[in-house]
């Protein structure tokens, strides 16, 4: 049998369970949908940052918004990858921006439960790679796996960059981390793994590595950053001229100093659910990195590329109730619950599942028509 299909033959149940877990959660959002009056579809392909990405799919870039308060929109801060896959698809297949962008947030969801079942397999064995894509299908914020969002197509590439790096193949981790870096702006977390692979390497072999590893680590950060250098010259700021685009929508990396003013000011006062949760699971994250570093020991790419997404999410102001989204391709995380889940009692486990469910159901159907706040 072929390496793939063996792969594929053993994450099997692992997949089955994570499309039961999305399955059902469409389900629930649809009914609700229905009741409500409104479309499933349009809610999925048509809500928040999904217009934009099928706006510039459909027109390219140029789009503006201004608001009052100096809050200024410009689409370039999108990167272009998912937008390019939407508008190719959209040129074979006699279909809308909306459902090209739902087809391919759909397949690239599988194919980062694959990936990221067989990084969990070779560092936990299989049991706790079969909960960890389960886990992964169940977060409160799952339901943009199933949306046109660009998660699920940069988890799919970082999975499977960070798995070719366990597997010591650098030019597959080294393009796969460009295509992530051109995908999201926090694809920069797998260059960094990449970058911080090669760089133990060359310590381990005292600078005599193959080609490979070096080709490897020039090519990871590429697509990030000639999508900000193209930026920064379309705006004449060759290497401020993203970090502009992103200061307008009020998104800026301040070691989370915004973040601390905004969770004071939440905690003097009312505040919505949607604020409260971000505030949890953005707690909950940094609690499991630390479980991760400590408990799990992963190795260095691991650590790195889950550090640098858990840094960008807590460090970064702006879109608040974004974060748990951010944090979405931060899949190693699970490892250290996913790990206890599979040594507590089977009822244990059963428990949290049910309960790790409901919450994801309930909350998807808030999100995304009862909320006044973005995903």
């Amino acid at each position: 049998m072929p390496r793939w299909r063996a792969s594929l033959h053993r994450a099997a149940p692992a997949l089955g369970l994570f499309a039961a877990a999305r399955l059902t959660g469409m389900l629930v959002l649809a009914l609700w949908a229905w009741h409500v009056g409104r479309s499933p579809r349009a809610l999925l392909a048509r809500s928040w940052d999904s217009l934009w990405y099928t706006g510039i799919a459909a027109n390219g870039y140029g789009r503006t918004l201004f608001w009052p308060g100096g809050v200024v929109q410009s689409d370039l801060a999108f990167f272009p990858l998912y937008p390019g896959l939407v508008r190719a698809v959209t040129a074979v297949l006699p279909v809308t921006g909306g459902t090209a962008g739902l087809l391919l947030s759909w397949l690239a969801a599988g194919a980062a439960a694959w990936g990221i079942y067989l990084v969990a397999e070779r560092l936990c064995g299989r049991p706790t790679a079969v909960v960890t894509v389960l886990l992964w299908g169940l977060l409160p914020h799952s339901v943009v796996l199933s949306m046109a969002y660009t998660e699920p197509l940069m988890t799919a590439f970082a999975a499977w960059a960070l798995y070719a790096l366990l597997t010591r193949r650098w030019l597959w981790a080294g393009g796969l981390a460009a295509l992530a870096g051109l995908s999201r702006p926090n694809g920069i977390a797998i260059a960094a793994a990449v970058l911080a692979a090669a760089a133990l390497a060359l310590w381990r072999a005292r600078g005599r590595v193959a080609w490979p590893v070096w080709a490897g680590a020039a090519v990871a950060p590429a697509g990030w950053l000639s999508y900000l250098l193209w930026v920064g010259a379309r705006r004449g700021d060759l290497l401020g001229g993203y970090f502009a685009v992103q200061d307008g929508w009020t998104s800026r990396f301040d070691f989370g100093r915004g973040a601390l003013i905004f969770v004071r000011d939440m905690l003097r006062g009312p505040t919505q659910f949607g604020f409260a949760m971000a505030l949890v699971i953005t707690a909950a994250g940094v609690l499991l990195f630390a479980l991760l570093v400590v408990v799990e020991r992963p190795p260095l790419p691991v650590v790195v590329y889950t550090g640098v997404l858990v840094l960008i999410t807590v460090g970064g102001s702006g879109f608040f109730e974004s974060k748990p989204r951010f944090l979405l391709p931060a899949f190693p995380l699970l490892l250290p619950l996913a790990g206890a889940m599979t040594r507590a009692r089977p009822g244990a486990a059963i428990v949290v599942i049910t309960g790790l469910a409901g919450l994801s159901f309930c909350y998807a159907p808030y999100a995304l028509t009862l909320a006044r706040m973005a995903l």
